[in-house]
């Protein structure tokens, strides 16, 4: 995952974080202190290595006292096109379908 301001055309670099997805937006934890609407450029690596780009606008920042100057990101997806929505609900089923099918095999 990255995130960056959006706009902001540097080189991005994924870093490896565990991440709430959704349809509708996703939250994270971050060490960057964004602000309510702030506009964000996010990008996913999927599996099969789909990289995957929206933009998303912040909804709140929750401050996490026990791990430091973290903070859970909570943001919702902005003029995110149906077919991208579509490719994240069929990635976020098929993750549910592995995972209950992992933890019912057993």
């Amino acid at each position: 995952m990255c995130l960056q301001i959006a706009g902001v055309d540097t080189e991005v670099e994924l870093i490896e974080t565990s991440v709430n997805l959704s349809a509708g937006g996703i939250g994270v934890m971050v060490t960057t202190r964004y602000r309510d609407g702030d506009v964000l450029s996010l990008t996913l690596l999927l599996p099969d290595y789909v990289l995957f780009k929206a933009s998303i606008a912040v909804l709140r920042l929750d401050p996490l006292p026990l791990l430091g100057e973290v903070y859970r990101l909570h943001a919702r997806f902005v003029g995110l096109p149906a077919q991208d929505r579509e490719l994240l609900v069929r990635y976020i089923l098929r993750f549910q379908r592995d995972h209950l099918q992992e933890h019912y095999s057993a």
